[in-house]
């Protein structure tokens, strides 16, 4: 299993952290073996206290709450800085540690995106809305990876 639990700046365990999503099966397994319930907060990082509020609704809904926190590329345009999107991966341990979530799925690329993948997905109607007027692809790239 492709898994680490980090130390936080006081030497106290933080939450593990997954990486892989055969180590995410099997992490998830246990619970599911004891039909125990799981939240998936999926972030793509630079966490806030919208993201802690969504981490806490999880908490009361659910036995098991994971974050995912993956900048994803294919929400990202052709003329949008995917290099320049935020990265406070030590920061949002931190976080996460506090709120007391029980995983973080963080992915490589190629963890999520088979070289050989040829599946696209688009959604008609909210995609040409809101920031999807200037943002051609964002949303469909936010389903691709849901």
């Amino acid at each position: 299993m492709t898994t680490d639990t980090p130390m936080d700046r006081s030497g106290r365990n933080r939450i593990e952290v997954i990486r892989t999503v055969s180590s995410l099966r099997a992490f998830t397994q246990q619970f599911r073996d004891q039909r125990k319930t799981i939240g998936l907060v999926p972030t793509m990082g630079a966490l806030h206290d919208g993201h802690i509020s969504l981490v806490k609704q999880a908490q009361s809904e659910n036995d098991a709450v994971i974050v995912s926190i993956f900048v994803n590329p294919k929400q990202f345009g052709p003329n949008e800085d995917f290099d320049a999107y935020p990265r406070t991966w030590e920061s949002d341990l931190d976080k996460l540690t506090a709120a007391k979530t029980d995983a973080v799925y963080h992915p490589a690329i190629p963890e999520m995106y088979n070289a050989n993948a040829a599946t696209s997905i688009h959604v008609s109607g909210v995609s040409e809305g809101l920031c999807g007027a200037e943002r051609p692809g964002h949303f469909d790239g936010v389903a691709l990876v849901v």
